[in-house]
């Protein structure tokens, strides 16, 4: 009875997620008791990506605060991108970011690997050296953060975690062509937003390396039975950190000579479905 009333009480928070986000509503405070560990709040996310109406496009990976991560036996957490929120904008071109009114948005520049080749269902340890020959192309990125929960990064890893990581969408941006050349303190990048300086930073600033952080989340993916296809696109982190938004702001994420994204924050719609 027990396993059955938590398999229901996981099912009404991830019913309740995916609702909120579909109608663009903000939530009070999480539906439901704070998952007990990430075993609990990815089971709550793997019933969210059934009830969510989209393909799962990609994959993004974050960081679990150091005090924390003995107690939950994890560094980082990972949450899907969905098809239908991965973008592409024109050069010179202002992206018109969708917000949540009271919820939480972040702007984030990130680093994307794409994916190469389908992993094998099977394979569920991962080197970096295994997970480097599944590297396709590199790209700069911005990440929206988002979640109907607007203090959901207080909340904690496992609420994050449940929530989709607190991913709303990435916009994916020109090929680093020459990452392998250049080394990874040689990719900068800044974030602004309202023409003010957050944050800079380099590929370097994700610890152990994008390329790290693209290994967890193979091999997160692989043990949860969703072993990465060809072309998803993985998010590293947060390279500048993350960087809370508001409706009628603008942020500009800039890679140096690889290009940068403008967007602005507009009031998201509820989806049609």
């Amino acid at each position: 009875m027990d396993a059955v009333r938590t398999a229901t009480a996981a099912s009404t928070i991830a019913k309740t997620l995916v609702e909120a986000r579909l109608s663009a509503t903000a939530l009070p405070g999480y539906p439901g008791e704070t998952p007990a560990t990430m075993d609990d709040a990815y089971a709550i996310q793997d019933i969210a990506i059934g009830l969510y109406p989209a393909e799962v496009g990609g994959w993004k990976v974050g960081l679990i605060a150091p005090a924390l991560r003995a107690e939950l036996g994890a560094e980082r957490l990972a949450g899907p991108v969905f098809k239908n929120n991965i973008w592409t904008i024109g050069e010179g071109e202002t992206f018109p970011l969708p917000v949540i009114p009271n919820g939480f948005a972040a702007a984030e520049a990130e680093f994307i690997v794409r994916v190469a080749k389908d992993a094998p269902a099977d394979k569920t340890d991962w080197s970096y050296e295994d997970a480097e020959e599944y590297v396709g192309a590199i790209h700069i990125g911005f990440e929206l953060a988002g979640s109907p929960l607007p203090d959901i990064n207080g909340m904690g890893p496992r609420v994050v975690a449940s929530d989709f990581g607190n991913n709303a969408g990435l916009i994916v941006g020109p090929e680093i062509k020459d990452w392998r050349e250049k080394g990874w303190d040689n990719l900068p990048c800044e974030t602004w937003i309202d023409d003010k300086l957050i944050g800079t930073g380099t590929a370097a600033s994700i610890p152990g390396s994008p390329i790290e952080a693209f290994r967890f989340l193979i091999e997160n993916c692989a043990r949860r039975g969703h072993p990465l296809k060809a072309g998803d696109l993985i998010t590293t982190g947060a390279a500048t950190g993350v960087h809370e938004i508001f409706l009628g702001q603008s942020t500009v994420v800039r890679f140096g000579d690889y290009g940068e994204i403008a967007c602005s924050t507009v009031k998201a719609e509820p989806a049609s479905v």
